[in-house]
């Protein structure tokens, strides 16, 4: 049996590696929230695509790998949460180079179409040179 959840995460990391925007936006629900840290707040389908769109357009390569992650769903309810754990690799525009490793804090929906996110909220653990030679956000010392 597969995971719908899961399922949804991997459907989310495979269009962002290949710039696929209709099926990245057909991961989130109409009304859902998009939580990037920093005051970066977007609400709704529409403008989570636009910002997405924006953003992606300052990279000329991305490769998005969820790594683990846990859920649990009401189904009845049609609602759930869960946390799944991202690394990426990434290209910009200008050709420097770096990774992400974060998290995702979801809350999911379940539509006509299936499962989608509510929400996400990122949470980055480290962003900067593939040596890890930045500063790591959740450092414990």
């Amino acid at each position: 049996m597969t995971d719908p959840i899961a399922d949804l995460n991997h459907r989310y990391a495979d269009a962002v590696v290949h710039r696929d925007a209709d099926q990245w936006s057909a991961t989130w629900a109409d009304d859902a929230v998009w939580e990037l840290g920093k005051g970066r707040r977007v609400e709704g389908r529409d403008a989570i695509l636009e910002l997405w769109n924006s953003a992606m357009d300052g990279f000329s390569a991305v490769v998005q790998q969820v790594v683990n992650g846990t859920s649990d769903l009401d189904e009845d309810a049609g609602t759930g949460s869960g946390r799944w754990h991202i690394s990426e690799h990434w290209k910009r525009a200008d050709g420097s180079v770096g990774i992400l490793l974060a998290h995702y804090d979801d809350t999911y929906t379940r539509a006509d179409a299936g499962w989608c996110f509510a929400s996400r909220e990122l949470t980055v653990h480290y962003g900067g040179p593939p040596d890890l030679s930045a500063d790591f956000h959740n450092a414990w010392g």
